[in-house]
């Protein structure tokens, strides 16, 4: 899983509200179609805005017939794609690798909130411990997001072997919501272990080079209920290993946008994350090898093809440009 990412809109200072343009809060000050050309422009990242913005408003202004109040359809699409792919390129900037490692520190860090979320009302505080080390993780708190995490995995680790470490909690911890299986059912400590492992190696690496990383989008919370909900089922009732269609959906949507900005910005950084993340899924898969049928081979495949196509996109543009 990983957010809806989210990945490629992933710089919070692209999630600006309209408010930021005080045309729009003013209809007097304007014409209307001027006000629809504005909330178009609003697709652009606020620079390009602040850059370019007038002067793309009055070209589309010049051009527009008189007593015009809506704008072309085919306009309307060329500024919506337009804006969606000067969004995605505005994230094609500094180091691909280290950008790549963060995004993909933060996916596994929301899998493993939502592993514990449908348990929040039996572990209210470890749950609560897992949700600011991802908002330490995506507001680029690196130490602060390491300790948080060793603690929450410390815990979650003990939790899927057994042991009362920190606390006495009872087992086995079933859930509130969200899922119909008590926790780590169908897991185990090392399998717990090691999804965590990656998120503090990530830390660790980002740590070092000391470099500050991109604050990320706040539209990563959209990714963790769905990861964490055991429903809708497509899987035979009784089967080992289920794996929810929501957890897919999500997991289908962002790397398919790792895939298209992959392609639009000719950069690999959303490659790098999607491997880290599939490094995850896979494993998970591998440690249940014996339970898997069909549905969970056709699951990986798709995994894997949304992977290799965000690794294979940038250097199929490259050729493309050189051509």
């Amino acid at each position: 899983m990983t957010a809806p990412t989210g990945p490629a809109l992933d710089d919070p200072a692209l999630d600006d509200p309209a408010s930021d343009d005080p045309a729009l809060d003013d209809p007097a000050a304007t014409s209307p179609l001027e006000r629809r050309y504005r909330r178009l422009l609003l697709a652009y990242p606020r620079p390009y805005r602040r850059a370019h913005g007038d002067e793309l408003l009055d070209v589309l202004l010049e051009d527009a017939a008189p007593g015009r109040r809506m704008p072309v359809l085919r306009e309307a699409w060329g500024l919506l794609t337009g804006g969606v792919r000067s969004r995605i390129t505005h994230q094609a900037t500094g180091s691909a690798w280290e950008d790549g490692l963060h995004l993909g520190v933060t996916a596994v860090a929301v899998v493993n909130l939502a592993a514990l979320l449908p348990y929040a009302g039996e572990l209210p505080s470890w749950t609560l411990l897992s949700a600011a080390a991802l908002l330490a993780i995506l507001r680029g708190r690196l130490r602060t997001a390491f300790a948080l995490t060793l603690l929450t995995g410390a815990k979650a680790v003990a939790l899927a072997s057994g042991r009362q470490w920190f606390d006495v909690t009872v087992l086995p911890v079933y859930p509130d919501a969200l899922s119909d299986r008590a926790l780590f059912q169908d897991s185990d400590p090392f399998l717990v272990a090691a999804g965590y492992a990656i998120v503090l190696i990530g830390l660790v690496v980002l740590v070092a080079l000391r470099r500050p990383v991109r604050a990320r989008s706040w539209w990563w919370w959209a990714a963790v209920v769905p990861a964490a909900w055991a429903g809708p089922a497509w899987m035979a009732e009784g089967t080992e290993h289920p794996i929810s269609l929501s957890r897919m959906a999500v997991e289908a949507v962002a790397l398919g946008l790792a895939v298209t900005g992959g392609y639009l910005a000719r950069d690999h950084r959303w490659a790098m994350a999607s491997a880290i993340y599939l490094l995850v899924a896979l494993g998970e898969l591998a440690f249940h090898a014996q339970d898997l049928g069909r549905q969970h081979l056709a699951y990986a495949g798709i995994l894997v093809l949304l992977t290799v196509a965000a690794v294979f996109v940038p250097l199929r543009q490259r050729r493309h440009c050189l051509d």
